[in-house]
């Protein structure tokens, strides 16, 4: 059996790292690893393969940044290549990305079987492209592994067959379980950067509806440098964040409050996230992350897929229209600790994937 993979982005590298690793394990099965080239620093890239064990790509197209339509359509012209090529049974796909719709929609068109990693989940909030990528996919997939029963209910509300919903948990908290220990081991990133374990808050933006916003960016820069008065705010700045801040104006807004650190390495990222006193994002990831990690979470959106955090008390959602407003929302969950709880697994994501798929694990 030949499983192809399509992953372009972050969050996609650190999913894959934990099903890649059981597929090479598994007799008769060849994974064949397609990178869309859809982040391409090398801090949100070449990194991740290096300390997730995750094998070089077979395929790297190097498409990079552009519009939605003008990235998803060439993604889609050389991943219907490569499938031509290649002639896999499957072809997996993980969360949101443009990646994600552009594997999808040409495996479909070809007649290949699809299973997408991360489905169901919704914001209900179709001015996200990442909505729109994540719905689209799954409407179109064989297998719609859920990370979550809220995940699975609102599946079955838009009318998926029951006979391809399975609820399998999700696997960045396979990643999270396994790496974690690793992480403290190697990561040198607080010595670093002179922090001690819960003296700081982290801080990640990045989604379009912050970061292309000028009034919102600046209302986020000016709440976190509000609160850095008080306690350090350490930013690790994806390159598409610093550009709008640029070309915002904020960027001396940042600078002289925040502490600016380029984009990190997962295991960097992981000692960063366990030794926080709060996070700050806008990241889905970095929520979950957070909550692995047991360590509260302000999310700078008016809504968030992962509605199982919010109830549990971990994270609180903040849609940033002023300044005074992310602040207040930040003082008030520094120190504030939820519910336990195991929403979305227990760490066995990644082989219940592999055992739908076919594969034995040895």
């Amino acid at each position: 059996m030949k499983i192809l993979t399509v992953v372009g982005a972050r969050p996609q590298f650190i999913k894959t790292a934990a099903v890649s690793r059981l597929l090479r394990g598994v007799e008769d099965v060849r994974e064949v690893l397609v990178h869309t080239g859809q982040h391409y620093d090398p801090n949100m890239s070449e990194v991740f393969f290096r300390e997730l064990d995750i094998p070089q790509p077979d395929y790297n197209l190097g498409i990079g940044a552009g519009t939605h339509g003008a990235q998803t359509g060439r993604m889609l012209e050389h991943i219907e290549r490569v499938l031509l090529k290649e002639k896999p049974d499957w072809v997996l796909v993980y969360g949101d990305t443009n990646s994600t719709l552009a594997g999808a929609l040409a495996a479909a068109k070809l007649h290949i079987p699809v299973a997408h990693v991360e489905a169901g989940l919704r914001s209900f909030n179709r001015r996200m492209p990442e909505e729109i990528n994540r719905t689209v996919t799954d409407h179109i997939s064989d297998l719609l592994f859920a990370p979550s029963e809220n995940a699975v209910v609102n599946l079955r509300k838009e009318g998926i067959p029951e006979t391809r919903i399975h609820l399998v948990g999700d696997v960045m908290y396979d990643v999270a379980l396994y790496y974690g220990d690793k992480a403290e081991r190697t990561s040198q990133i607080l010595t670093r950067l002179g922090l001690a374990s819960g003296s700081y808050i982290l801080a990640t933006i990045h989604r379009a509806e912050n970061t292309d916003d000028p009034w919102r960016l600046r209302a986020i820069m000016e709440g976190l440098a509000h609160v850095a008065a008080d306690i350090p705010v350490v930013f690790p700045v994806h390159p598409r964040t610093r550009k709008a801040l640029e070309s915002h104006g904020v960027i001396e807004v940042a600078r002289i409050h925040l502490c600016l650190i380029d984009p990190v390495g997962y295991l960097d990222m992981v000692m960063l996230e366990k030794h926080a006193c709060l996070i700050v994002t806008d990241s889905g990831g970095v929520q979950k992350e957070a909550f692995f990690y047991r360590v509260p979470c302000v999310t700078l959106r008016a809504e968030t897929e992962w509605v199982e955090l919010v109830k549990l008390g971990w994270n609180t959602l903040c849609c940033p229209e002023n300044g005074k407003v992310v602040a207040q929302a930040i003082r008030a969950m520094i120190g504030r600790k939820g519910a336990e709880g195991t929403p979305y697994g227990v760490g066995t994501a990644a082989r219940q994937i592999v055992a739908r798929l076919g594969g034995k694990i040895v």
